[in-house]
């Protein structure tokens, strides 16, 4: 015989086996689970309305805390022409400079592993995660904040990053990367 005919003479009798079983059983447990009573839901808790109150600082002698005072209105005409020349200033300095390599990295990322002197001027030897190593000077960018180097030291560089503060404004930090111990 063929293996054909062996799966079939096999279906055969598993078909035929399933056809003559008693389900009478089942039948009488889905009988008495219908016969059961029913139980009770419980009522939803009542939802209490929303009750509306409104601030009237008038009525009070309150000042409406919303609205800007006299003096704080002065301040911000006073200072406002200084911060937007500054942050035009920014603006300028961000639209025109070319990114650099190094400033694809976090500032903490990177690591000062040494300083090379040749012609009076005095290099810093940069390291990035990847373990590139790179040579930065005075000028150069650094870090995702527009980190501009100032500064090179023996043991230490010292850089101004231009980040935004919590109004959206530009504002200057200083920051430093030491020599890295090794």
């Amino acid at each position: 015989m063929s293996f054909y005919r062996y799966l079939g003479l096999i279906s055969v009798v598993m078909l035929g086996g399933c056809a003559g079983s008693d389900k009478s059983d089942l039948e009488q447990y889905i009988a008495s689970v219908l016969a059961r009573k029913g139980g009770q839901v419980a009522a939803l808790p009542a939802i209490k309305p929303y009750e509306r109150y409104l601030y009237s600082s008038a009525d009070n002698g309150l000042r409406d805390p919303f609205q800007q005072t006299l003096d704080q209105e002065k301040k911000v005409e006073a200072v406002g022409h200084v911060v937007d020349v500054q942050q035009e200033k920014f603006n300028d300095e961000i639209r025109t400079h070319n990114s650099e390599e190094l400033e694809a990295f976090e500032l903490d990322t990177l690591r000062m592993v040494g300083s090379l002197q040749s012609d009076n001027a005095l290099w810093a030897i940069i390291k990035d995660n990847a373990g590139t190593v790179h040579r930065i000077q005075v000028g150069n960018y650094l870090g995702r904040n527009y980190g501009k180097v100032l500064d090179i030291k023996e043991d230490r560089l010292e850089l101004r990053e231009i980040v935004k503060d919590s109004e959206g404004r530009w504002e200057e930090r200083n920051a430093s990367l030491a020599l890295a111990e090794q």
